[in-house]
């Protein structure tokens, strides 16, 4: 039992924000819970590792061919906001403030990850740019070291291309995570973006 235990909590700590502890009562908790539980945990992973792929205009998940923002004729297609992961969209869309699309990057740059230009979906974003009637670029990277670094060197791809490129406000702390943000902050970063 130790070994299947470890390894279990060892994948567990291998998610987002999860530490030993943590995963220790998560695993605990799935196997204590019955067996019905943690195979309907396993069945919804499964499925949506199935069904689940990036939309082809934005990157973010979808089980459709584009995702429902991009599908919605309503969005000002003419907005992009970019974002570093699909977390980030469904942190903003439950804010129901922005009406604009999405374009997810995949990341941010970070020299100490190994995460370069060509590791991020920024020249998909230059080509939509370019191939779109696009009027404002907003750059809504999380307010770390990683987050503006990415936010100037986008800024840079795209300055030859004639459009506003703007960056949400600070009114997200720094160091923190989109996803942690109320509406009410979100609101309030987007109403105080500025150009880069």
């Amino acid at each position: 039992m130790k070994q299947s235990l470890d390894r279990l909590i060892s994948a567990l700590v291998e998610l987002p924000g999860i530490g030993r502890k943590t995963a220790q009562r998560i695993a605990l908790h799935l196997l204590c819970a019955g067996e019905e539980k943690s195979e309907t945990l396993a069945r919804a992973l499964t499925e949506a590792r199935e069904r689940l792929h990036p939309c082809p205009t934005c990157y973010s998940l979808t089980e459709d061919e584009l995702c429902d923002v991009c599908a919605d004729a309503k969005r000002d297609h003419s907005l992009i906001c970019v974002v570093e992961e699909t977390g980030d969209v469904l942190t903003l869309e439950a804010a129901a403030r922005y009406r604009g699309v999405y374009h997810v990057l995949d990341g941010v740059l970070s020299p100490m990850d190994n995460m370069g230009p060509d590791d991020l979906r920024i020249a998909e974003l230059v080509e939509r740019v370019n191939n779109n009637s696009i009027r404002e670029v907003i750059i809504a990277t999380n307010p770390t070291t990683e987050g503006e670094a990415t936010a100037v060197y986008l800024a840079r791809c795209l300055s030859t291309n004639g459009i506003l490129v703007t960056r949400i406000a600070r009114g997200l702390p720094v160091g923190s995570d989109l996803e942690l943000a109320d509406g009410e902050t979100i609101s309030r970063a987007f109403e105080g973006r500025r150009e880069l």
